[in-house]
């Protein structure tokens, strides 16, 4: 093959890759372009949606929606002081159940669990399988066993806590063995080598090194659990009662359950009261959203 041969077909297979690169280049082009609209899309679609309910919901905010109870038949005077009361009755009850039991499987799985034995691999396959189940199931279940089955506790306020714990419970584990996960072996290898044990090293090394991706999964797992509707609906969860929860055997309404309460009514002052008991639960989910930040940027180690 002569010189002037060689260079030709080096540039036929230079003009060959540049077209090929062209074409990638507007291929991916073409696709952040999709990506970006698409995404504008969103954006302006959650924006029309808070603007509305904006809207509506402000002339609705005064004290009388904070302490008036609710009401299926006078929206005037109607409130939601006993959705707010059983909201965070209920927050209380899922964080002193889903906190110890998520942290002590987290611990147990990544520090203790033998991957070998086939129970184990059982656990952990099942655990990240609950993780993705709708959350009207975990409804149908809390129906089953909690309300009227083996429990039988009726359609509580510990009910409810009960059902709400089952939903969010495996996303705390995942969480809390991540976290786990990311402190660097050095840090228990180095305990143990100092003469401290398996529990003193996971007490004073590993949980410390932990606590913000902990922190952070148990507070944004609330987050869900705040704003769930369909497994309270499906355990009986009272509907506008004019009376607070007094007890774990009492029972109770959430601000979601409210919210869909009123939404169902055709009366324009009920959908207001509906778009205010939405920014109010809303700004629930930002102060707990701010506080999981907060407790990330103040116990993160960068190790």
């Amino acid at each position: 093959m002569t010189g002037a041969q060689i260079a030709a077909k080096a540039a036929t297979q230079t003009t060959v890759i540049s077209r090929r690169s062209k074409k990638d280049s507007r291929r991916e082009t073409g696709f952040a372009l999709i990506m970006w609209g698409a995404l504008a899309f969103i954006c302006l679609a959650i924006a029309v949606l808070l603007l509305t309910i904006v809207i509506d919901g402000l002339p609705r905010f005064s004290m009388d929606l904070f302490t008036n109870q609710p009401s299926k038949v006078n929206p005037e005077t109607s409130g939601i002081q006993s959705a707010i009361l059983g909201t965070l009755y209920l927050m209380v009850l899922t964080a002193a159940f889903v906190i110890p039991i998520g942290i002590a499987t987290a611990i147990y799985l990544e520090e203790y669990a033998d991957s070998t034995k086939w129970f184990n691999r059982f656990i952990e396959l099942n655990i990240q399988n609950l993780a993705s189940v709708p959350s009207v199931v975990y409804g149908l279940l809390g129906l089953a066993f909690i309300v009227r089955g083996p429990l039988s506790l009726g359609p509580t306020l510990l009910a409810g806590g009960i059902t709400l714990t089952l939903l969010v419970l495996p996303v705390v584990i995942i969480v809390g063995r991540e976290a786990i996960r990311a402190v660097p072996p050095s840090i228990s290898e180095g305990a143990l080598a100092l003469g401290a044990t398996k529990w003193q090293t996971i007490w004073r090394q590993v949980l410390p090194g932990s606590i913000a991706g902990i922190a952070t999964g148990i507070i944004l797992a609330l987050s869900r659990a705040i704003g769930e509707t369909a497994p309270l609906i499906v355990i009986g969860a009272a509907v506008s009662p004019r009376f607070n929860p007094d007890g774990l055997g009492s029972a109770f309404t959430a601000m979601p359950v409210q919210i869909f309460a009123y939404s169902k009514d055709a009366d324009p002052q009920f959908l207001e009261l509906a778009s205010a008991t939405i920014l109010v639960l809303m700004g629930l989910l930002l102060l707990m959203n701010s506080i999981a930040i907060y407790l990330r940027n103040r116990f993160e180690q960068k190790w």
